[in-house]
């Protein structure tokens, strides 16, 4: 399985593919910031060196358990010469190699291991490099605040089908209409709004009549962490028995409590943060 993403570098875009090996980038999109017309012709000037042939096999060696050493060992013997000519696909045919490979068709190319990318573009421009380092790191942070984004959320469903099954079992007899089960529905998830945000899902649409959404759209990343743990705990005290007015005041304190905790959490961190920026 992989994903693609696209990131810009001195005016340059640059690809970016995740597999399963790890994160490779687009060294032809690399070559185009030296020579647009032909890319291929950067690649293989880098990769007839001496140098670039070593760096390759050590790296191969370190991360690849089936690379062909013995035919390495011939290739990095030729290198170097004035009649040695090694392309990424010739690499790859003849040492079994993984840090490299290519792509075919119009959104094609070839694509390195984001080490062996970042060696290349140090070749191809240092400045070129330094920026290709930062942007590739923005690139990461963003997919790292998006995953712990998707996590949460994932988090809040989870508990929220636990919830609701939790309801259905221990709260819905039988008989009841499908107008009063969803009745009972609303009435489970405004007892999870008042004790998080004191106020009903109508209360808050009747305050706020110009915004889409609901209330829970606009809660933010310590409060959609703390309503996943009141719908798990909501629905431990369902299957206990425990009824409504006695479960709302106790998940209220519960809230109170831990959102005092997250914030003090943020805030020591934002501390941290800006006592390491001085």
């Amino acid at each position: 399985m992989s994903r693609s993403n696209k990131i810009n570098v001195l005016s340059t875009e640059v690809r970016v593919q995740a597999i399963d090996r790890g994160d490779y980038i687009s060294l032809t999109d690399i070559a185009k910031y030296r020579n647009a017309d032909d890319p291929r012709f950067i690649i293989q000037n880098w990769m007839r060196t001496r140098f670039t042939v070593e760096f390759l096999g050590i790296w191969e060696q370190l991360h690849n358990t089936d690379f062909n050493r013995v035919e390495f060992e011939a290739v990095k013997n030729e290198s170097g010469r004035n009649a040695f000519v090694m392309t990424p696909a010739k690499w790859v045919e003849i040492t079994g190699a993984i840090g490299v490979f290519s792509k075919a068709g119009r959104y094609g190319g070839t694509y390195a291991h984001k080490d062996i990318a970042f060696e290349f573009a140090s070749w191809v421009s240092v400045e070129f490099k330094l920026y290709l380092i930062k942007e590739f790191q923005r690139l990461k942070d963003l997919e790292q605040q998006q995953l712990g984004w998707d996590i949460r959320r994932n988090l809040t469903k989870i508990n929220y089908r636990i919830h609701t099954d939790a309801i259905r079992e221990h709260l819905i007899p039988q008989e009841l209409s499908r107008e009063q089960i969803n009745l009972l529905y609303a009435s489970e998830a405004d007892l999870l709004n008042m004790a998080l945000f004191g106020k009903t899902a109508k209360q808050w649409r009747d305050e706020n009549p110009r915004e889409k959404g609901n209330i829970r759209d606009f809660a933010d990343v310590s409060q959609l962490l703390c309503l996943a743990n009141l719908e798990n705990l909501n629905a431990h005290f369902i299957r206990e028995g425990m009824n409504q007015p006695d479960r709302l005041e106790k998940l209220n304190q519960i809230a109170i409590q831990q959102m005092r905790l997250l914030v003090e959490d943020r805030r020591v961190k934002k501390m941290g943060k800006e006592g390491s920026n001085e």
